[in-house]
């Protein structure tokens, strides 16, 4: 198993600085590290430094791709015999969040979604919630005016601001019900080959992450647990593993898991 990592940008033949520790872990785990230019994708000169062997399984880690940018990646795997852990559709499954609520809806807060061109404030006016989570298929606005609001009137400039920060929509928009969480209860949790995994290893893992790994076929992901104020576990997020933060985590503990699974 091979794990691709993005290159430098000003030295392709190195891993980008974010990820060194990791990049160091999974060595010291025995495992093979790789590099590619994410900004080559698409070019025809794309390659990975060193290349895989043929056969050889790849496991991206590294920012968050776009769907058309990760079949590329996995163009380039495959265009030398090799081939990822996580497919495209598996990698969609868990990245969009309209892909993996109806598989736990009862596990996660209710769910509306909406084109960018719906009529937003008229659709919340007739939620009629005491408040709204906004975020698009994948990301949520961690800057500027934020992602929750109170009231239907201020849609218009949350997305707005989405598009100005992050330059694009992608998906469409997620409109999630707000609940009484605990904030400083939130945990990340990763589920590889259907088996969950804590940051520590004695950690006890929650019954609703187990329910999440036999309902979600994804190879490789990210579950994120939080308390409600009312003592009931719920899921707030779930992602491709490959392009998940390790929250929570050590590099060291992280690699471990691959040893484990």
């Amino acid at each position: 198993m091979i794990f691709l990592f993005p290159s430098d940008y000003f030295n392709p033949k190195k891993a980008d600085a974010a990820y060194s520790e990791q990049v160091a872990c999974i060595q010291n785990a025995g495992f093979t590290t790789g590099v590619i230019s994410l900004e080559s994708l698409g070019t025809g000169s794309s390659k990975i430094i060193p290349a895989p062997t043929p056969g050889s399984k790849v496991v991206y880690r590294g920012w968050m791709l776009s769907s058309g940018d990760y079949e590329l990646l996995v163009s380039v795997v495959e265009s030398i015999g090799a081939s990822v852990l996580t497919s495209v559709a598996e990698y969609l499954a868990t990245h969009y969040l309209i892909n993996w609520y109806p598989l736990i809806t009862g596990l996660t807060p209710e769910t509306k979604f909406y084109s960018v061109d719906d009529d937003l404030e008229n659709q919340l006016n007739r939620l009629g919630w005491d408040g709204f989570f906004i975020k698009d298929y994948v990301k949520s606005l961690k800057t500027s005016v934020g992602s929750i609001i109170n009231q239907p009137s201020q849609i218009k400039t949350v997305v707005a601001e989405m598009q100005k920060f992050r330059g694009t929509i992608e998906g469409g928009i997620c409109v999630r019900r707000i609940e009484d969480f605990v904030l400083e209860t939130e945990r990340r949790y990763f589920v590889l080959s259907g088996k969950p995994f804590a940051a520590l290893p004695d950690e006890e893992i929650p019954e609703i992450v187990f329910e999440c790994a036999k309902r979600i076929e994804s190879q490789f992901f990210s579950v994120d647990v939080i308390e409600r104020r009312d003592g009931t576990k719920r899921i707030v997020e779930i992602g491709d593993g490959q392009v998940s933060d390790i929250i929570g985590w050590t590099a060291e503990r992280f690699a471990q898991l691959w040893i484990d699974s």
